[in-house]
């Protein structure tokens, strides 16, 4: 592990809420195996459990066992658009990923990320990490680190330095069955 990655890392195996640039929002991540994580998460933005949140990765290993039930088209489309800003919704029928991450719902909403930062803290963590807009439910998603510091800093385990990516919002959010588009990009 570089040693730039090791505070933000250090905190997340401590089961704390780190900040970070994303493709286009400042985001908040955490351990999704850790439950008292998530719960952090979730109290940070005012967001209730039931909603789910997103799982984003370095790369489809570290995702495999969502990937395994997927057809080969399912799984050519997916990888078609990743590494990059798309997030997809697609069904966990092994419930590998923890109710508190999916929320109310039988699927989870999965990215690969080209970022350079996001896909550096997943590759240090070792694994996939919860991804949500740092910001509380209903209020603009943030831009800019001193809007997370301002409003967050003393809840926070790490903010990672670096730039936003060149998106102008979150990650687009489709259903991988259905190609219905749940969020635009």
């Amino acid at each position: 592990m570089r040693w730039r990655w090791a505070p933000a890392v250090a905190a997340l195996q401590a089961g704390e809420v780190i900040a970070y640039p994303t493709e286009g929002v400042w985001g908040f991540g955490c351990d999704p195996w850790n439950p008292q994580a998530v719960g952090r998460v979730l109290r940070l933005k005012q967001r209730p459990w039931q909603k789910g949140l997103i799982l984003v990765a370095c790369s489809c290993e570290q995702i495999e066992p969502l990937l395994r039930s997927l057809t080969r088209e399912q799984r050519a489309q997916l990888e078609s658009s990743w590494p990059g800003p798309n997030t997809w919704v697609i069904e966990d029928p092994e419930q590998w990923v923890p109710a508190w991450v999916r929320g109310e719902h039988s699927s989870v909403a999965v990215r690969v990320s080209a970022h350079p930062v996001v896909a550096a803290l997943c590759e240090a963590f070792g694994g996939p990490l919860v991804s949500t807009s740092a910001n509380r439910a209903g209020c603009p998603p943030m831009r800019y680190d001193w809007q997370v510091r301002y409003q967050f800093a003393d809840q926070l385990g790490a903010v990672v330095p670096g730039p936003l990516g060149g998106q102008r919002g979150p990650s687009r959010i489709r259903e991988l069955i259905s190609g219905r588009e749940l969020r635009p990009a």
